[in-house]
């Protein structure tokens, strides 16, 4: 362990709602595995004691009465100092006990961002996760993989590690359970180093209930995707809209130009009213997509410049002891 945490310090981050039947059980593990980590609980308005059990159970509690999972990462991210951090939900699902590992590979890939991939025994599946949470983990890693070129197999997980070059210039403005999701994108997006190990993760306790709403917080991590994949991806995104555009104008058109091949008259006028206007939205979503695409570049170019001023030289280098 010691090697681990020589000349680092490591925070434990937990955001919390009303999670007083499991929070305790979460620092005291996470003080066992890491004792040489500070643990914070950042309470976000919980209406039990969860502030409580923290405070008992050794953790340094943090108001954030801002409502929203997303809201209380900014938070966590902008108050917090340290090198390296973990964040973790307060349900006691995650292993505590799997932290020690987290951090190590962490240190040995060097990577900004590493992901505990969850893997739960089969006899506890219909208990840990909801069939449609597992479908709509599936799809949306799914997309990622195919858009983003990259093997990601857990983008909701809720148990990682981040380094302090992340935590302190990546950008973020999800504000629910959609923050996962953002986290990933904008690592993948900015050419932070993403990383993924096999962790447990187990149902929750009895007494400790989930704050997802399947459909709603489902719709708000789709609504995440398409939106970063607006702003990191507009030549796919503006590509794909000036595609469909362009196929719905050919199909319309067609009985347009029937029309005037075999009568020298269009009789179909709506139809090719409407195959232009089409075909003018195709142009001008291409043309959005690399105009963008050329403003992106430059962008990234200027952030990447700013992350090495910022940081090059200030901190030991990552993956030593």
């Amino acid at each position: 362990m010691a090697d681990i945490l020589k000349n680092s310090h490591v925070a434990v981050l937990v955001p919390c709602f009303n999670e007083a039947a499991t929070i305790a059980e979460v620092v005291r593990d996470f003080r066992e595995a890491l004792p040489e980590a500070q643990v914070y609980v950042f309470n976000n308005a919980s209406t039990d004691d969860t502030a409580v059990q923290a405070r008992e159970a050794g953790a340094t509690v943090v108001e954030s009465p801002h409502k929203g999972k997303g809201h209380v990462v900014m938070h966590m991210f902008r108050e917090v100092e340290a090198d390296w951090y973990i964040m973790v939900d307060g349900d006691s699902t995650y292993s505590a006990a799997s932290a020690p590992d987290l951090i190590r590979a962490a240190r040995e890939s060097e990577a900004d961002m590493l992901v505990a991939r969850r893997v739960t025994p089969a006899d506890e599946l219909s208990k840990a996760y909801r069939p449609l949470h597992q479908l709509g983990n599936q799809l949306v890693c799914s997309l990622i993989r195919t858009t983003f070129s990259s093997p990601v197999q857990d983008v909701f997980s809720g148990y990682r590690v981040f380094s302090r070059e992340f935590v302190k210039t990546v950008p973020l403005v999800a504000t629910g359970f959609d923050t996962e999701v953002e986290m990933t994108l904008q690592a993948l997006s900015k050419g932070y180093r993403l990383h993924e190990v096999d962790s447990p993760y187990t149902s929750r306790p009895s007494g400790s209930f989930s704050k997802l709403n399947t459909f709603r917080d489902g719709a708000r991590v789709l609504m995440a995707f398409f939106s970063i994949l607006r702003d990191y991806r507009p030549r796919l995104f503006f590509g794909s809209l000036a595609l469909a555009f362009a196929l719905l104008s050919l199909i319309s058109g067609i009985p347009a130009v029937l029309d005037y091949v075999n009568y020298h008259y269009v009789y179909h006028v709506p139809l090719a009213i409407l195959a232009t206007g089409l075909a003018l939205l195709s142009a001008l979503s291409m043309s959005i997509g690399l105009i963008l695409q050329t403003q992106l570049r430059y962008h990234h170019e200027i952030f990447t410049a700013l992350r090495r001023v910022r940081f090059s030289g200030s901190l030991p280098p990552r993956g030593t002891s």
